[in-house]
């Protein structure tokens, strides 16, 4: 059933005060971190903290939200303070000597961990720039395009980080090209970094080379070097929310650019398949994870229900919806919409809880860790509620 405008107007002030009333004054001002700056994230369902070390790519991803919300919706000074103690934060501790980030610290800064993936960059560009734009400070903008260019070298050179696989059985992941769209996007809007429209191009063009699969209608997470589907667990494997994320990344990229008609096609298609594989039609909801060709899958957590798949899901068919007006997506965003605000959200502290069993049940009431913070679900509420301001 198409959307009405009234209803539009009322999923505009939904999603707005949901952001603003609720997500939002869960974590800020109260995670800031007054002593050594960023944020203490690590929350139980109370708000109350449960640890107090820092996970670096979650300081980047509140700062980065709270430069935005600086940036699109109101000029408070307590956000973009806010957002400084994050990108302090980031540039003071969370750089190693050779340039790489580490992925975990304490509270006062001193490494943990060091991944050999390149997560904590990813979100240290996107709050560098989006503070860049909040702040009027330059120095912001060009150590994101700085940032970017060590990202890009270890793209086009992955020689150069620590190799985690021996070379018997090659695999590429989608994984890559799947968040750069994202982080590029960023960095074009608030940088106007002229490295971005090229490398969009380029991850957009890979991902429907290799990873899109219209023979199959899937979206795969990992493949071989040419784009062929290795028959193993980690070749089979399928992350329906993290397809669909990318979707709505392209689709974006598509209204970038005038309702360019291939990267709405292109974007839809991928919704269409992973929705499809995705979509638990007994319980409802988005399934973790499944396999390209429905045999069992290994990872024990494959049926449970997480918060973020919800969250992108949620705008994707929003925004195929606005793209393409086909009530299929009007359809397929109220079922995500009102299965995730019935068993996600917390009436009694607010916020979501982040993990569901298959049949909706509250796996742990955690809102906060090393994977969970403020980021997946107001970033919805914000872009959600933005979309339809100017639907």
């Amino acid at each position: 059933m198409d959307y009405k405008k009234a209803e539009l107007e009322q999923l505009k002030e939904f999603y707005r005060d949901r952001l603003l009333e609720d997500t939002l004054p869960f974590w800020f001002p109260k995670s800031l971190d007054q002593e050594y700056g960023g944020y203490l994230l690590m929350r139980d369902r109370d708000g109350s903290l449960v640890d107090d070390d820092k996970a670096v790519w979650i300081q980047g991803r509140f700062s980065w939200l709270l430069s935005t919300l600086y940036n699109t919706v109101e000029q408070k000074e307590e956000w973009l303070a806010g957002a400084k103690s994050g990108v302090d934060f980031l540039e003071k501790y969370c750089f190693d000597t050779d340039g790489r980030m580490f992925f975990h610290t304490t509270r006062d800064g001193r490494p943990i961990r060091k991944r050999r993936y390149f997560s904590s960059e990813v979100f240290a560009i996107v709050a560098f720039a989006a503070y860049s734009k909040a702040s009027g400070e330059k120095k912001y903008a060009d150590l994101a395009s700085e940032v970017f260019g060590r990202c890009l070298n270890y793209i086009q050179h992955p020689e150069i980080l620590p190799a985690k696989f021996t070379d018997t059985r090659p695999l590429k992941g989608f994984s890559i090209p799947m968040i750069f769209i994202f982080v590029a996007q960023q960095l074009r809007e608030y940088t106007g970094d002229i490295r971005c429209n090229e490398w969009i191009d380029r991850w957009i063009q890979e991902i429907e080379r290799d990873f899109v699969k219209d023979d199959i209608r899937s979206v795969m997470e990992q493949v071989k070097p040419d784009g062929s589907i290795s028959d193993h667990f980690d070749g089979r494997l399928l992350n329906p929310g993290h397809a669909i994320e990318a979707a709505w990344f392209i689709l974006h990229e598509a209204r970038y650019r005038n309702n360019d008609p291939h990267l709405i096609d292109l974007g839809c298609r991928m919704l269409d398949y992973m929705w499809e594989r995705g979509w638990d039609k007994e319980h409802g909801g988005i399934l973790y994870f499944r396999d390209v060709y429905d045999k069992p899958v290994q990872e024990y957590w494959q049926d449970m229900k997480f918060w973020w798949p919800h969250n992108e899901t949620i705008i994707a068919t929003l925004l195929a919806y606005t793209l393409t007006g086909d009530e299929k997506y009007a359809d397929w965003h109220r079922l995500v919409h009102d299965y995730a605000y019935q068993h996600f959200p917390d009436k009694e502290y607010g916020e979501w809880f982040g993990y569901l069993h298959r049949d909706g049940r509250v796996s742990v009431p955690l809102k906060g860790n090393m994977f969970k913070g403020p980021f997946h679900l107001p970033r919805q509420e914000w872009y959600c509620w933005q979309l339809l301001e100017n639907f």
